[in-house]
């Protein structure tokens, strides 16, 4: 069965549960295009969540997910919310949704988690997930250590139930590429940034719009939470501190408040503005329909144009 029939959408495209952006301003149209929109639950209350489905539902009737990021202490209450609102699918990340498999299932929801690694896949697969996302370094926000070009075809070999990609999808070729390296979907989060409705500020947009290929930058990684964003003066210091082993509470000081102020106030400076290294091919702000069905028409195209010559 194809993700697109095992979810009852049009498109096998995800859009990324981006940290206080995925919500239902870029979730509804995203479903509505005939994609499956996901409203991210991380730093969101009971009430908060309950508020963002219903809002998605006034906007379309067609499927939608939750991402839950499962370091949060809610959690379970999240869980609750998303059972008695019947949302259709889940991902998960940052962490094992082990101990919220039995009840999800018990409703009916689609359990989809996003991984890094080929044993993170299989572990996944013994537990009854329905799918997994294999999300490369490429990404933007949270990631792991291995490429997509490498991840990908490791995860769809080791695992028998449907693998979507994620992690440097910004056009047709890359699209046509995951396929290629036996993905049956995609998941998009820095593409999704371009969107019309999404509500981050316009200079965000503008500072994807004027990255190059080398413009994001890693920080994290000695704490072994790497987070990917659009490189700036405080995220280079911020790198240069953890270099010379500075004391945690020092490299707190530089990044308390950074995501909000990136996604709020607009701030590219002092803020955390998450992209993925494909933000240097990104130069237009589209409606998320249009950015859906371009992404796919041009797949398309590249896929009927490969040869191979040797």
């Amino acid at each position: 069965m194809s993700i697109c029939q095992l979810l009852g959408i049009e498109y096998p495209i995800f859009q990324g549960a981006m940290a206080r952006i995925a919500t239902h301003k870029i979730a509804g149209p995203v479903s509505e295009a005939g994609g499956l929109g996901i409203i991210g639950g991380g730093g969101m209350s009971r009430d908060d969540l309950r508020e963002e489905i219903r809002l998605v539902r006034e906007f379309t009737d067609k499927p939608f997910g939750v991402n839950l990021m499962l370091q949060m202490p809610n959690c379970d209450e999240l869980v609750d919310v998303i059972i008695e609102e019947k949302v259709p699918v889940v991902t998960t990340g940052a962490g094992s949704p082990a101990r919220y498999i039995p009840a999800l299932k018990a409703a009916g929801v689609k359990i989809i988690p996003v991984v890094a690694s080929v044993r993170h896949a299989v572990k996944m697969e013994s537990l009854g997930v329905d799918a997994v996302v294999a999300e490369g370094q490429e990404a933007g926000g949270h990631i792991g250590s291995t490429s997509t070009m490498a991840l990908l075809p490791q995860v769809v070999d080791a695992v028998k139930i449907p693998v979507l990609g994620a992690g440097g999808v910004g056009d047709g070729r890359s699209v046509a590429a995951m396929y290629a390296l036996g993905a049956q979907g995609i998941q998009v989060g820095t593409l999704f940034l371009m969107a019309e409705e999404c509500s981050i500020p316009a200079s965000y947009q503008q500072r994807i719009m004027d990255a190059n290929d080398t413009d994001t930058i890693v920080t994290g990684r000695e704490a072994k939470d790497p987070v990917r964003s659009l490189s700036n003066t405080m995220l280079r210091k911020f790198a240069e501190l953890e270099e010379a082993n500075a004391p945690h509470e020092e490299l707190e000081k530089l990044t308390v408040g950074s995501l909000s102020r990136a996604v709020y106030d607009g701030d590219m400076e002092t803020g955390s503005a998450m992209a993925g290294e494909i933000a240097g091919l990104l130069k237009e702000v589209l409606p998320a329909k249009v950015l859906i069905e371009r992404l796919f028409s041009e797949a398309e195209a590249v896929a009927k144009q490969l040869t191979i010559k040797y």
